[in-house]
C-alpha cells in the first residue's frame, strides 16, 4: 500500500518537474496548500479523488496517462486490505473535528464508478458471476466470505477487498446475521 501512496506522490513531482512547475505554482492552479502539495510528493499523504484530479488537470495531462506511471503489475487476483492495516490520514489542516481513515488506494485508467451498498441476508444463496469492472468492497457491518476463483477469504467489519470483476466471484454468508457492505464497481476503457 505504501508504495502506491509513494507512487503517486512521485508520479506528480516528476511530471510537475518535467514541466518546469515549482510546488508553489502547481499549488496555485489546483486552489490546495503548497504543503498538501509537499506531503503528497513525499508519500506522507494521499490526496482525495477530487484534488488529484484537479492536480491532474493542473498539470495539463490526461488522466490515463497519468496512471500509466502509477500502476504496478501484479499477479494476484485481489488486494486484501485488514482492518488494522488502514491508517488515519491528514486530508484538512485547518478542520476540527473530521477524522478520515484512508482504507484504499488504486490507480484508474479511467474515472467510470458505481457505488452501492449491498446487504447479504443469512442464508442467501447465488451462483459466482463476472462482470466488466474492478470491484471494491468495504465490509460496513457483519461477516461474509468472498470466493474469487477457487480462492476464499473470509470478510469482516472494517476489512476491504479489491478484485478484478471479471474472475468468477461470489460473496456467501457464513452467519446468522446481515452483512452490509459499500460496493464500489471502477470501469476502466482498457480493461
Amino acid at each position: 500500500m505504501s508504495d502506491f501512496i509513494i507512487g503517486i506522490g512521485k508520479r506528480i513531482k516528476d511530471i510537475r518537474k518535467e514541466n518546469n512547475l515549482t510546488i508553489n505554482e502547481l499549488a496555485n492552479r489546483a486552489n490546495v496548500s503548497n504543503g498538501l502539495i509537499s506531503r503528497i510528493e513525499n508519500g506522507r499523504t494521499i490526496p482525495s479523488l477530487p484534488v488529484l484530479l484537479d492536480l491532474i488537470q493542473s498539470l495539463e495531462i490526461d488522466a490515463s496517462y497519468f496512471f500509466e506511471g502509477v500502476e504496478k503489475d501484479s499477479t494476484s487476483k485481489f488486494i486484501y486490505i485488514p482492518k488494522e492495516n488502514q491508517q488515519i490520514i491528514e486530508k484538512e489542516i485547518e478542520a476540527r473535528g473530521f477524522k478520515y481513515m484512508h482504507i484504499f488506494s488504486k490507480s484508474l485508467s479511467s474515472l467510470g464508478f458505481e457505488a452501492v451498498l449491498l446487504t447479504l441476508e443469512p442464508n442467501s444463496k447465488r451462483e459466482k458471476v463476472i462482470t466488466d469492472a474492478w470491484e471494491f468492497k468495504y465490509i460496513l457491518k457483519g461477516t461474509v466470505k468472498y470466493i474469487i476463483d477457487q480462492e476464499e477469504i473470509i470478510l469482516s467489519e472494517g476489512d476491504a477487498l479489491y478484485f478484478n470483476g471479471r474472475h468468477p466471484h461470489v460473496p456467501e454468508s457464513i452467519s446468522d446475521e446481515s452483512c452490509l457492505m459499500l460496493v464500489l464497481y471502477l470501469y476502466s476503457e482498457k480493461n
